[in-house]
């Protein structure tokens, strides 16, 4: 068993896993989320119908290296070194132009390239054994695990962050007093909200989250999600007495707003003052639908759209599922104020989450994706304008992608203001490749205290190594994978048949998550 462990496969597993699976699912679950790219064109005749282009299935070749005379071969780890090339492989996306009611065939086009992990099953070295290895001038005892970058060898960092998802409690100190909040990262496709509800010094409750300047009232809010009577919003917090009691201070101070088309007003008024009603109405029920808790929009079917029959009513289910976990959330601030709960410890590795390199592939693949579905509406827009054939294979610009996915690689710059992601990998000695494919970074600043933060954890135990962390600012930030750590994998969210039942209008079991 511990001689398993010791192997050579062990050592970067994680980042192996990872990747793979990225390649196998996560790939073509992006590809999905973006489904079609609506063009402003409108095909020509009497009927003007729009012009869009419809995605379907993606796959990764393998690496491969273009020569001067045009001709095309395997690519190897050792010769992309020596020859400064960057190890990479084609994405190919089959697409299909609809005009109107004329569907076209479907185009399967190069979008560009992806570079490819030494060691995953899109690796050319993939299944060979240690003889073919060494016979294509690679070390077999090397691990793998890390990218191959115009020559250098580049490794991306595991970062550790906040779970996702989850509620959160603590206070703070403000005008000298006590406040208390619960609070979340709702997380979904990439985009990341931070939710806060907070009982200020009136023992009101208040709810800030992103494009919502200053704070709404929680119970005009609830009004506005569709809780409309004060017995449905008091039944979604709690029916413990104590809170009870915290919650009819909060409903006798709501009294102008008795219906959802009065919440909805409400909050449209703090989002757009001095607007007329109608662009209130419409600004509000888009932020309550987009910023608000978005990760529970995987409740909403993926394949309908505004104006389908049951879009309304999805709609609803959704708004009424946020309304719930708000009440939810008042109710952990509600207990911490009553002492029933502790405030939650940051530090302690059940509330902390890892991403891996498939994780930060992803969302780099994602705003790639997004910057080249731009481009390719430009492309389709310009050439209809100088009423040319439209054409998928002509619209698609490949370097678009590739410089995307390459320049995080190549600097360590990553999307959403990170540095140091991708770094070089260290080849002083074997241990030190070793040591530098197992390392976690932590988003805290390096120049400020945290001294919480760069304590020895106890949940640290068995998973992080307790003494090879740098000296110096970074230390207890930067830590590395202990010998026999085993990293779980999340499940999926986006479970077909919860949704299916919650649009069925299941409720859940008394006790359960609602």
């Amino acid at each position: 068993m511990s001689r398993a462990y010791f192997s050579k496969s062990h050592v970067a597993r994680h980042q192996l896993d990872s990747f793979n699976y990225f390649l196998l699912h996560n790939l073509q679950k992006v590809v999905n989320e973006q489904r079609i790219i609506e063009t402003d064109i409108e095909s020509r005749g009497k009927s003007r119908q729009p012009v869009w282009v419809e995605l379907g299935k993606i796959e990764v070749k393998k690496p491969m290296v273009r020569e001067a005379d045009g001709s095309q071969g395997e690519l190897f780890p050792t010769e992309a070194r020596l020859r400064n090339l960057t190890y990479a492989a084609p994405i190919q996306l089959e697409m299909t132009l609809i005009q109107g009611d004329d569907r076209y065939e479907p185009v399967i086009a190069t979008i560009g390239q992806l570079p490819v992990m030494v060691g995953s099953v899109a690796c050319n070295l993939h299944g060979l054994s240690d003889g073919e290895r060494i016979e294509h001038g690679e070390d077999p005892l090397d691990p793998g695990g890390y990218f191959i970058i115009n020559g250098t060898e580049r490794v991306l960092m595991t970062l550790e962050d906040l779970a996702s998802n989850k509620i959160m409690t603590e206070f703070t100190e403000r005008y000298n007093e006590r406040i208390y909040v619960a609070k979340v990262f709702s997380q979904y496709r990439g985009y990341r909200a931070l939710i806060v509800v907070e009982r200020n010094r009136k023992n009101l409750l208040e709810v800030s989250f992103p494009s919502v300047a200053g704070h709404l009232r929680f119970v005009d809010l609830m009004r506005a999600l569709g809780l409309v009577s004060d017995q449905e919003i008091v039944n979604a917090v709690s029916t413990d007495e104590e809170i009870l009691t915290f919650m009819m201070q909060n409903l006798e101070e709501s009294v102008e707003c008795d219906s959802v088309e009065a919440g909805i007003m409400y909050v449209g008024r703090k989002l757009a003052p001095n607007q007329t009603r109608d662009y209130q109405r419409k600004r509000a029920e888009f932020v309550l639908d987009n910023y608000l808790l978005p990760h529970l929009n995987y409740l909403m079917p993926p394949d309908l759209k505004e104006g389908d029959p049951g879009y309304e009513k999805a709609v609803q289910s959704v708004r009424l599922a946020k309304a719930h976990f708000l009440g939810r959330m008042a109710e952990a601030c509600f207990d911490l104020v009553l002492g029933k709960r502790r405030i939650d410890d940051k530090d302690h590795y059940a509330n902390k989450r890892l991403k891996l390199a498939g994780d930060l592939m992803e969302d780099l693949f994602r705003i790639s994706l997004n910057r080249l579905t731009r481009d390719i509406k430009y492309q389709l827009e310009r050439a209809s304008m100088r009423h040319r054939h439209l054409s998928i294979a002509t619209a698609v610009r490949a370097d678009v992608l590739t410089e995307r996915l390459l320049h995080p690689l190549a600097t360590g710059n990553w999307v959403g203001g990170r540095t140091g992601v991708s770094q070089l990998l260290d080849r002083v000695d074997h241990m030190s490749v070793l040591s530098h494919l197992r390392r976690v970074i932590s988003p805290l600043s390096r120049s400020q205290p945290h001294f919480e933060a760069r304590d020895l954890h106890p949940t640290q135990w068995g998973r992080i190594c307790p003494s090879e962390t740098p000296e110096g600012p970074n230390c207890g930030l930067v830590k590395n994978f202990a010998q026999m750590v085993e990293i779980s994998k999340g499940i999926d969210e986006e479970l077909e048949m919860k949704r299916i039942l919650f649009n069925m209008g299941v409720e859940a079991l008394k006790g359960e998550a609602k």
